[in-house]
């Protein structure tokens, strides 16, 4: 059975899903992208700033679940442009201490033309 997870301090679902699911002792988050909850726009604008505010979207999803960042165990990372790689990675590794698993690809567009998209799966 699973179970829908929702918080106001991370952007509403821009489309029908879910923030996250939890189901079989893990949680499974959507794509987070770098929207502001509080104002439901794309404020960032640089891969640092928006890779940030990814981060604190997940991590509040996470919390919400009853989950945190340090359980995840996978994530998707989706980068408009992989000259970006590396100024993403020094954000994401300030917040995935514990170093899931991983895939990262480059994507042609993402939803509101952000440049990073990231989804984890983490456990309860």
């Amino acid at each position: 059975m699973s179970e829908k997870v929702y918080t106001k301090n991370a952007p509403d679902a821009i489309g029908p899903y879910s923030q996250a699911v939890k189901c079989g002792g893990f949680v499974f988050t959507s794509g987070q992208i770098a929207i502001n909850p509080a104002s439901g726009t794309v404020e960032a604008q640089t891969i640092e700033e928006q890779t940030e505010q990814i981060c604190k979207n997940l991590c509040a999803v996470l919390e919400a679940a009853g989950s945190s960042i340090d359980k995840a165990v996978k994530t998707t990372c989706f980068l408009a442009d992989m000259a970006d790689f590396a100024a993403f990675n020094e954000v994401y590794g300030r917040y995935f201490t514990s170093k899931p698993a991983r895939s990262c690809v480059a994507a042609k567009q993402l939803p509101k033309n952000v440049l990073a998209e990231v989804e984890v799966i983490a456990e309860l």
